[in-house]
């Protein structure tokens, strides 16, 4: 396991906030969101975080370089529902020559939903390992509280 990042549940310790909605094809009988719908809406945040930063994921694999997601762990607090306003928090750290780390807060208002943390490896268009792009480590070594985005809702 490489996950060394450890998610909190300040909101404050996060550098960046996506605004999701949830939507009812993603939930049970209950109107309980399914704990797989989750992974979607850390990538949402992850991509927007990125476009936030002036680095757009399109720009990022044109440029030859991809992020993949090498783990990923969720911590399922109290669960999410059908048409809530969730707001997915991020920060950077643990960042290597070629992979880094990302940790998450999912909040609806101030009651935290979840919390999680993905591992993500640079590799070239044909999968092959290869260092991160210099940006990486200077924009992700934002210290926690640092703020770098408010909330950005979903269009």
């Amino acid at each position: 396991m490489r996950q060394s990042l450890e998610p909190t549940r300040d909101p404050g310790d996060y550098q960046f906030a996506h605004r999701i909605r949830t939507r009812f094809a993603e939930t049970d009988a209950m109107g309980i969101v399914h704990h797989a719908a989750y992974l979607p809406y850390l990538e949402e945040a992850r991509v927007a975080y990125l476009r936030q930063l002036g680095h757009p994921y399109e720009e990022v694999r044109r440029d030859g370089f991809n992020f993949a997601v090498l783990e990923v762990a969720v911590r399922y607090r109290r669960p999410l529902q059908f048409d809530e306003l969730v707001d997915v928090r991020l920060r950077a750290g643990a960042v290597s020559r070629a992979s880094f780390q990302l940790a998450y807060l999912l909040t609806v208002g101030d009651d935290v939903r979840a919390t999680a943390v993905t591992v993500h490896g640079c590799v070239d268009p044909s999968g092959k390992a290869m260092r991160l792009p210099a940006w990486v480590g200077e924009i992700f070594s934002i210290p926690p509280g640092a703020d770098s985005g408010s909330i950005q809702s979903a269009p």
